[in-house]
């Protein structure tokens, strides 16, 4: 009888136990349950999403900083700034001869439309 006993009881545990992951089961495949699981899954991926794109917006933002610091190197224009005024743009009306950094111009190349 004893056996018997214990089979019955396993039985109704086994069946029990059943039942009850089957109706978990069934209750997480209604339409409202499966909506706000879908919801649930949509936010996460967006947060996920979001994190990424922040990240990628830093690098860029990185990269970009040094890119531009790169090219202000090769271009000179992190180079220090010369506080000394330019050397004039335009030749003297006349010029001094005795200057050692004059420079004869008085050899004219040809050119053709002098003549009309």
């Amino acid at each position: 009888m004893f056996r018997r006993t214990f089979w019955f009881t396993t039985g109704v545990a086994a069946g029990v136990w059943a039942t009850t992951k089957v109706n978990r089961k069934l209750k997480q495949l209604t339409p409202e349950n499966l909506a706000v699981t879908a919801t649930n899954k949509a936010i996460e991926a967006g947060g996920r999403l979001k994190d990424r794109a922040v990240e990628f917006a830093l690098d860029v933002r990185d990269n970009m900083v040094q890119r531009e610091a790169e090219l202000g190197d090769a271009l000179g224009l992190n180079a220090p700034v010369d506080r000394e005024l330019p050397g004039p743009g335009r030749y003297a009306a006349i010029e001094n001869r005795n200057d050692p950094t004059y420079v004869d111009r008085t050899t004219y190349s040809y050119n053709r439309n002098e003549d009309h």
